[in-house]
C-alpha cells in the first residue's frame, strides 16, 4: 500500500510518501479502505518529536480517517465489511497512524459515518469534533443559556464549538482574524463575532457578556493564554477550558480567579475512554443529521502531499499564518 511515514522525527521533510506492507489485522480490528484523512496539530507535534509518541518506525502519520471496511476480525461485533466508518486517536500510544491507503484500526475507536456525510466530512471533524464536544459538556457540563466564548470561530475545534454551543441553546461569542472570518463566525451561529484585531473587541465582548451576566464557559484554543482579560470576564462560578499551549507558562491571576469560584479545567481529547468518546460521536453523528453540525474544510489536498500539509498546519498553528480556515483533508 502507499502511505505517508517517517523513518525519524523532524521537519516536514522527513515525511516519505511511498510502499510499506498492508496491515494485519488482530481480533478486534477493521481493516480500512481509507477515503480520507485529515491533519491536526498533534500531528505534527508528533512527526517533529516534540509530543514523544512514534516509536516504531516506520511510523505511519495521522489521527484522523474515513472509509470503508475491507476486512473484519473474528471478535468484530459492531461494524461488517461495506461499512462506511469514521474515526481518530490513531498514531498515538504505538498505534499506526492513518495516512495510508489501508489501515488496521480497533473498532473501539470507529464509529458509522451518517449517510448523507461525504468521507471528507467525516475525517474533517474528527478529532475537532470529539474536542469540542468532550469539551463542552464531558468537562464544560455546558447549559442553555449560558454564555460561552471561544477563541478562533472558524478553526477546526473553535467551528464545532460554535456550532454544538449554539445547538446547545448557548450564547455563543467567537474571535477571528479577518472580517472575511468574522462573518463565517456568524454563519456558523456566533451570535457575536468580533475581529481579535480591533481595538474595541474586549469593550464589545463585555458588553455582549455582562447582561448575562458574565462569560460562563471559556473555551480557549489559543496555546498563550491573557488570564487577566479572561477572568475580567468570567461570570461567578465560570468554567474556563485549557485544551492547547503544552509550553505555555502565563502569569495567572491568582486573586481575581479565587474570589469568583472559578474553575480551570485541562483536558486532551485522546485522554477520554472509549466509551466517552463513542457517546460523543454519537451525538455528533446526530448533530449532522440535524443539521446543528457541518465540520468545516479549509483545504483539501492529495495524500502524496502529506509533507506540505503538515508545512500548512505548522505555518498556522506556529506561525500564525492566518492562510488556513477549517481542517486540511487528504484523499489518497
Amino acid at each position: 500500500m502507499k502511505a505517508a511515514y517517517i523513518r525519524e522525527t523532524g521537519d516536514p521533510t522527513v515525511i516519505t510518501y511511498g510502499d510499506l506492507p498492508d496491515p494485519n489485522i488482530g481480533p478486534n480490528d477493521v481493516l480500512l479502505r481509507v477515503a480520507a484523512v485529515a491533519v491536526n496539530p498533534i500531528d505534527t507535534y508528533i512527526r517533529s518529536g516534540a509530543v514523544s509518541m512514534a516509536a516504531d518506525f516506520p511510523y505511519v502519520v495521522g489521527c484522523d480517517v474515513a472509509g470503508t471496511v475491507v476486512e473484519v476480525g473474528p471478535a468484530v461485533r459492531r461494524f461488517k465489511v461495506g461499512d462506511r466508518v469514521w474515526g481518530s486517536n490513531q498514531g498515538l500510544f504505538g498505534r499506526q497512524g492513518t495516512f495510508s491507503e489501508l489501515a488496521a484500526i480497533d473498532e473501539k475507536w470507529l464509529y458509522p459515518i451518517p449517510p448523507e456525510m461525504s468521507d471528507n466530512e467525516a475525517a474533517a471533524g474528527a478529532l475537532v469534533g470529539l474536542t469540542a464536544h468532550l469539551g463542552l459538556f464531558l468537562h464544560g457540563h455546558l447549559r442553555p443559556g449560558e454564555c460561552l466564548f471561544v477563541n478562533g470561530g472558524t478553526g477546526g475545534v473553535g467551528s464545532s464549538v460554535v456550532q454544538l454551543a449554539r445547538a446547545a441553546g448557548a450564547y455563543v461569542i467567537a474571535t477571528a482574524g479577518t472580517d472575511e472570518k468574522v462573518e463565517a463566525c456568524q454563519q456558523l451561529g456566533a451570535h457575536l463575532a468580533v475581529n481579535y484585531r480591533d481595538d474595541r473587541r474586549e469593550d464589545r465582548i463585555r458588553a455582549f457578556a455582562m447582561p448575562h451576566g458574565g462569560i460562563h464557559l471559556w473555551f480557549e484554543t489559543q496555546r498563550e493564554p491573557t488570564f487577566d482579560r479572561t477572568i475580567s470576564l468570567m461570570a461567578p462560578r465560570g468554567r474556563v477550558i485549557l485544551m492547547a499551549g503544552r509550553q505555555s507558562r502565563p502569569q495567572f491571576p491568582v486573586g481575581p480567579f479565587y474570589v469568583k469560584d472559578l474553575r480551570l479545567l485541562g483536558f486532551a481529547m485522546f485522554n477520554a475512554s472509549p466509551d466517552e468518546q463513542r457517546e460523543a460521536a454519537a451525538a455528533l453523528n446526530a448533530a449532522y443529521e440535524s443539521g446543528a453540525w457541518r465540520p468545516h474544510i479549509g483545504a483539501v489536498m492529495k495524500l502524496s502531499e502529506a509533507a506540505e500539509a503538515h508545512r500548512l498546519q505548522e505555518d498556522n498553528t506556529l506561525g500564525f499564518a492566518g492562510t488556513l480556515s477549517g481542517k486540511i483533508v487528504l484523499n489518497p
